[in-house]
């Protein structure tokens, strides 16, 4: 499996591509907007999406959910239902930053934690991790050690647990119980930033302990 990151919107959110190589097909996680960009690069990568990922239901990580699906008619899996309110409000959440409107979806199938979801011969396994939003979730391809973990963990930090229905002791716990419980040499795609390791945060993370 290969991946290509690519920040979208004023926000720099990290669209990821996430590409099974051995079938050409591939899927889009997290799409902010900019939806002509995206597709552009999936055709530059010359590979077939099959769906739209989405971790969570901040206007920076779906609010171009709706432009993909109109344009391509994929299936969008994820977040966790409990995200369901944050997805309801997205023409909201784009007033309120001075965004365009986003457009409203449903996806084709909520995710919970010990779910998988799969595109050619990649299996990716669904860890609900909580705290940021109550609906939040983080792929895993554990054949890859790779991790989209959204806005959960970041390079030197965490994410926030300020907006509604956040909890800043119930995001450390999905962090401690669910990221770190996996090896440390695995590595992770922020949904902001720069990449890291799950050992590099345990040990250098100032927010983690």
């Amino acid at each position: 499996m290969r991946y290509r990151i690519l920040p979208v919107t004023p926000f720099q959110q990290n669209c990821t591509l996430l590409v099974d190589e051995a079938t050409a097909q591939a899927v889009i996680i997290d799409p902010g907007g900019e939806s002509e960009r995206l597709l552009a690069a999936v055709a530059d990568e010359g590979v077939t999406l099959a769906a739209i990922l989405v971790t969570h239901g901040h206007l920076d990580h779906c609010g171009g959910v709706a432009a993909l699906v109109k344009k391509t008619g994929l299936p969008v899996y994820g977040p966790h239902q409990d995200d369901a309110f944050w997805i309801d409000a997205l023409d909201q959440q784009a007033e309120m930053f001075g965004f365009s409107h986003a457009g409203h979806f449903k996806p084709t199938r909520w995710l919970t934690g010990g779910d998988t979801v799969r595109f050619g011969e990649t299996v990716l396994e669904v860890l609900h991790c909580p705290g940021h939003t109550p609906g939040h979730i983080v792929f895993h391809a554990p054949e890859a050690k790779l991790l989209q973990v959204g806005d959960v963990l970041f390079k030197g930090a965490i994410g926030r647990s300020d907006f509604p229905r956040g909890d800043h002791e119930t995001l450390l716990a999905s962090i401690h119980q669910r990221l770190f419980s996996l090896p440390d040499d695995v590595r992770f795609i922020a949904g902001h930033g720069a990449m890291s390791t799950l050992g590099e945060e345990k040990m250098n993370n100032p927010f983690v302990n």
